[in-house]
């Protein structure tokens, strides 16, 4: 049972460190492309810090690599498979969204 407890520990761990938006929305970024903190910083309003924070936390838990070239460090998604929590996740947000609309659309009938 402990072997299962530690896996549980480390899904929990990348929950953990999905569980921001702002996390997600550089994950996207990643996902698409090798990028650089500085294109990431140019495509939100936060600052380079805060974005390396983000990054540090995404690379800790092995979402995310990276390599520095120069003076710039470049990300990439680690394992493409997480992408598919996106998916579904987005997928669950619809079939929610559309069961809540039409049970409204019922009770104003």
């Amino acid at each position: 049972m402990s072997e299962k407890c530690s896996d549980y520990d480390f899904i929990a761990q990348v929950a953990k460190a999905l569980a921001h938006p702002t996390r997600l929305f550089i994950l996207e970024l990643v996902a698409r492309e090798r990028i650089c903190v500085q294109d990431i910083v140019d495509k939100t309003p936060y600052d380079q810090s805060t974005i390396s924070k983000h990054l540090s936390i995404l690379s800790s838990i092995g979402i995310v690599s990276y390599e520095k070239e120069g003076q710039k460090i470049y990300y990439s998604i680690k394992h493409p498979c997480i992408m598919n929590f996106f998916t579904c996740a987005r997928v669950f947000l619809d079939e929610e969204t559309s069961s809540k609309q039409n049970m409204l659309n019922y009770c104003l009938r």
